[in-house]
């Protein structure tokens, strides 16, 4: 029997009769009694006997009913599973986060978000880029807020903030108008890694500048810097973020060299992004705006308006 065949004869022994079956099926009443009539053909036996009562179920009928009744429950709980899949899917971001980012732009934007939109389930993780752009590929995660840097073709990096690295020091060092990174070469500079993405912009500055530190210090954590900072151990050269969190902790300094950064929301390029993940992306754009510090005389972060416009689906 095709499974069409099987929703037909389970549709007649709930309904009793052909037209009550045809309504729960949503379909005509001769579509019923065709594909009855055709399944006992091919059947070679009947599985109604029919009377001036109605329809009865033959022995051959009722031999089936117990498997054909545990198939339809297996059906209904696939059908179940789809639809809470679907739903789920619709109503659930998944987001990585670097974790300079998760800190000042992602958990207040949240905050907010989850007051505007509180049926939508949220998934967060925070993650170095290497694993969150795989996780993005694999479908793993729907949106990722990282720092700039090569992607592959295959993911869409949307520019959402650019601003330039400063410079912290420790709160019982008196701050100079603007550091260089010369200056910092000179005071214990606790240094970003080579490998890491903010780091490369600053290690390609200093080569340029032909600046070598002394006894330098080379840590992969913005934030584990900030605190050796905050301890006195040394003079670094963190993000906005991560310098806004510490504000109250260390002097924010200008850097004399640009050491441009950019943030950027990285999506899969074939994947069109729903209307609930393009209202979180202009509440962090407008979190990024707040953390500037203008009092450290840097210009406000410039938003790239004309970036592409990402798909829409409702």
């Amino acid at each position: 029997m095709r499974l069409r065949q099987i929703e037909v004869f389970h549709a007649i022994i709930q309904a009793g009769t052909i037209s009550g079956a045809a309504r729960l099926l949503n379909v005509s009443q001769p579509n019923v009694s065709r594909v009855l009539n055709h399944t006992e053909q091919q059947l070679g036996f009947t599985l109604f006997d029919r009377s001036s009562k109605g329809l009865v179920m033959t022995k051959e009928g009722q031999q089936l009913l117990p498997e054909v009744e545990q198939l339809t429950r297996h059906l209904q709980s696939i059908t179940a599973l789809t639809e809470s899949m679907r739903t789920e899917k619709e109503q659930t971001i998944r987001i990585g986060a670097a974790h300079a980012c998760a800190h000042m732009v992602v958990a207040p934007t949240l905050v907010e978000y989850r007051q505007q939109q509180p049926d939508v389930h949220v998934d967060l993780v925070t993650e170095h880029f290497a694993a969150l752009q795989q996780a993005v590929l694999n479908n793993e995660l729907d949106v990722a807020l990282v720092f700039g840097q090569y992607v592959p073709r295959s993911l869409f990096a949307e520019p959402l903030f650019q601003a330039d690295m400063v410079a912290i020091l420790p709160k019982e060092m008196t701050p100079p108008a603007s550091v260089s990174l010369d200056w910092l070469s000179q005071h214990n500079f606790l240094m970003m890694q080579e490998n890491d993405p903010l780091g490369r912009i600053l290690h390609r500055a200093m080569a340029n500048a032909g600046v070598k530190p002394k006894n330098p210090l080379y840590i992969k954590t913005y934030s584990v810097i900030a605190d050796m900072v905050v301890s006195g151990g040394g003079v670094g050269v963190v993000d906005l973020f991560t310098a806004q969190r510490y504000a109250k902790d260390v002097h924010i300094v200008p850097i004399a060299e640009r050491l441009p950064f950019e943030l950027v929301l990285v999506t899969r390029r074939d994947l069109p992004q729903s209307r609930q993940l393009l209202q979180l992306k202009s509440l962090f754009k407008r979190c990024c705006r707040q953390i500037v510090p203008p009092r450290i005389g840097i210009s406000p972060a410039i938003l790239r308006d004309n970036a592409p416009e990402p798909l829409l689906v409702s």
